[in-house]
């Protein structure tokens, strides 16, 4: 599964909650938090009620709602008996408020995946026990209100770094998925392309959107480019070689390839394959060159005629069914 794009949706508004599921977004999050009004609270999680249960809704993307901090129990309650995917909790402290959502959700015979969405200092201060909580899925950043927590002015530069870098390294050392704070304007197309490609160059999995234009910019910021995964897809190939001659560490186009190198390799290719652009599975990889015949599978072959021939050119490698 693949989280490159969170598009948030207010959950008191059904024509942009029908919306969003129209939109090539990964996840899809109806808010009963900050997008609603108090007054508004009951009347959104009948509105969301009310899409969920439609037999017509039936959206690719994952479906998640964001919970209240203060009525949890009451938004769970009309998600009962409801397909959703996935639960958002916010301002997220600690593991112990993601052990309680867990247990919310299982006295309701509901199992979603659970989101925490860190956010405030104390957040970010425990954003390694909160990403390895067994319950965690996803953990998000959110830079407006930990701003707000903290006094800092979000518009100033690197003055979240630290706290978007801890975020991230929590989620790495877990094994969840990390995504990235919303880019405000979302008329600034640069401006997203710009934290976009900052996002994924910390290592965050994906960025939140809050409105459908941002979701394409997003989609491709995290997606491996056709350059990426052709690079990658010869290391992993390289790579066999090296190991059938017993050797760790080995030469690709003049770049020296090693195990951390060979590591980023497999991640793009898992990218890719998340976001369905391989026509292949990860798995599927390039065999060895040696005895007793220079071979590849099906599939890899496909890739070689369809989308790769100087590949297929340069390593003389034959088809074996």
């Amino acid at each position: 599964m693949t989280r490159r794009s969170v598009l948030f949706s207010p959950g008191d508004r059904p024509v942009l909650l029908e919306k969003a599921a129209t939109t090539d977004a990964d996840v899809i999050v109806f808010d009963l938090e900050d997008a609603v009004a108090p007054s508004q609270k009951q009347a959104a999680r009948e509105s969301i009620r009310k899409v969920l249960t439609d037999p017509a809704f039936d959206p690719p993307a994952e479906v998640c709602v964001r919970v209240t901090r203060h009525d949890p129990e009451s938004d769970l309650d009309a998600l009962a008996e409801t397909v959703v995917d996935a639960v958002m909790i916010p301002k997220v402290s600690g593991p112990e408020m993601v052990a309680r959502h867990a247990r919310l959700c299982a006295d309701r015979d509901m199992g979603p995946a659970i989101f925490a969405l860190l956010e405030t200092a104390q957040g970010v201060l425990s954003a390694h026990e909160i990403a390895a909580h067994g319950d965690t899925e996803a953990v998000l950043f959110g830079a407006e209100d930990l701003s707000a927590d903290i006094g800092a002015n979000p518009q100033a530069g690197d003055e979240l770094l630290y706290a978007r870098q801890r975020v991230v390294l929590a989620a790495g050392s877990a094994g969840v998925d990390a995504v990235d704070t919303v880019f405000t304007d979302f008329e600034d197309r640069s401006g997203l392309v710009a934290a976009a490609a900052r996002a994924r160059q910390l290592g965050y999995d994906g960025k939140i959107a809050i409105h459908p234009s941002q979701v394409p910019v997003i989609n491709e910021a995290f997606t491996p480019d056709s350059d990426q995964i052709e690079w990658a897809h010869d290391v992993i190939a390289a790579k066999h070689d090296a190991d059938a001659a017993e050797s760790g560490v080995f030469e690709m186009g003049g770049e020296m390839i090693d195990a951390p190198l060979v590591a980023r390799a497999e991640q793009i290719l898992s990218r890719a394959e998340a976001a369905d652009e391989l026509p292949w599975p990860s798995s599927s990889l390039w065999v060895s060159t040696g005895s007793p015949a220079n071979c590849v599978t099906t599939r890899d072959w496909q890739l070689g005629i369809q989308g790769r021939p100087r590949y297929a050119e340069r390593t003389g490698r034959q088809l074996v069914e």
